[in-house]
C-alpha cells in the first residue's frame, strides 16, 4: 500500500492511498497520517480506504507522508564508504544518533531554502522508516514488528562545526516521500538500492544491504535510548557521494519498490552566516567521491 500525506482541494490535511492517479482518503482527523497509523495499532492491513477516490494526484498538493511526528532520529556516518569520503575517525558504533526537528520537513517538489551565502550546503539521500507503534526497549529480532512502513528522505547539511542537529534542522532540510510504502510491500531490505541525482547526474549509489547498522539494529539502539511513538521517523544514514548544492539545483533520490522523491534548491532572502563553525568539523570531500560501476 501506497499512502501519501496531501492538502486537498478544499484545504484540508489528509491522509490517503494512491492507487495508480487515484488518491482514496483514509483519514482519521487531525495530523491525518500520524492518527491514522496510531489508529491502526501500525497494521497496514487495518488501514481502511473510501471505496470511490475523493482526488486525482494532479489535483492535490504532496507533503510529507507525517507532517507532524514528534521526532526524527537521524543516523550519522552508517555507510563505511561515506566514513571514508568525509575523513572521520568514527562511525555510528561511536557516535550514536542526532535529532532534526520535525519542522525542517517539506513534502515532494517543494523547495529547499538555503539559509546563508558564505556555508556549504550538501544533498545526503537516504532511506527512511516510520514507526507504527509505540517502541521502548525493543530486541532488533522484534523490529519489522514496530514499523509501519519506509519512505525517501534527503537529509541537506550545512557543513561546519556546529552541532549536527543545528546543521541539518533549518526549515525545509528535511525532504521526504514522496509517498509512505507499507513494511509488507518492501520485502528484503537487502534487495534495495538507493540512488542520488542532482541536476540529473548521479552522485550517490548505495545497496541498503551495506549499511553499517541495519534497521533492526537502529530501532534497537534509539528505543533504548527514547521512546519512540507512532509516526516518528528514522533516517538511515548516507553513503558515499554527497556534494555541494547551490540556488537552482533539482536534486532527486529514488529507492527501488519506494520511489522517487525531487526537489528544487532556491537561496533567496540568504544572508550571511551568524555562526562560527565554519571549517570546523567533518571535512566534506573538495570533489564528488566517483559512483561505483555499473553491476
Amino acid at each position: 500500500m501506497r499512502l501519501i500525506s496531501y492538502l486537498h482541494p478544499d484545504g484540508t490535511e489528509r491522509a490517503g492511498v494512491l492507487r495508480g492517479d487515484d488518491v482514496f482518503d483514509v483519514s482519521q482527523g487531525a495530523g491525518a497520517m500520524r492518527t491514522l497509523i496510531a489508529a491502526c495499532g501500525g497494521d497496514p492491513a487495518r488501514v481502511t480506504p473510501e471505496a470511490s477516490a475523493s482526488a486525482a494526484i494532479g489535483e492535490v498538493t504532496l507533503l510529507p507522508p507525517v507532517t507532524d511526528p514528534s521526532k526524527i532520529v537521524a543516523a550519522p556516518v552508517n555507510y563505511f564508504d561515506h566514513k571514508a569520503e568525509m575523513n572521520e575517525s568514527a562511525h555510528i558504533d561511536s557516535l550514536g544518533v542526532f535529532l532534526k526537528a520535525p519542522s525542517s520537513l517539506i513534502g515532494q517538489g517543494a523547495r529547499i531554502r538555503l539559509p546563508y551565502t558564505d556555508r556549504r550546503f550538501d544533498q545526503e539521500g537516504e532511506l527512511a522508516l516510520v514507526i507504527g507503534r509505540t517502541a521502548r526497549d525493543v530486541a532488533a529480532a522484534d523490529a519489522d514488528a514496530y514499523i509501519f512502513g519506509y519512505t525517501c528522505l534527503l537529509d541537506i547539511t550545512m557543513r561546519g562545526g556546529e552541532d549536527r542537529s543545528t546543521r541539518k534542522s533549518f526549515d525545509t532540510f528535511t525532504p521526504m516521500g514522496p509517498a509512505l510504502v507499507t513494511r509488507d510491500e518492501i520485502g528484503d531490505l537487502a534487495d534495495l538500492r538507493l540512488t542520488c541525482s542532482v541536476n540529473g547526474v548521479l552522485r550517490q549509489d548505495a545497496d541498503i544491504k551495506d549499511l553499517i547498522w541495519g534497521v533492526p539494529a537502529l530501532i534497537e539502539y534509539v528505543s533504548s535510548v527514547m521512546t519512540l511513538f507512532p509516526g516518528d521517523v528514522i533516517s538511515t544514514g548516507t553513503p558515499a557521494g554527497v556534494g555541494q548544492i547551490f540556488d537552482g539545483d533539482r536534486i532527486g533520490v529514488s529507492i527501488t519498490r519506494i520511489g522517487a522523491l525531487a526537489v528544487e534548491v532556491g537561496a533567496e532572502d540568504a544572508v550571511a552566516c551568524p555562526t562560527k563553525g565554519a571549517g570546523r568539523g567533518p571535512v566534506p570531500p573538495a570533489e564528488l567521491t566517483p559512483v561505483r560501476s555499473a553491476k
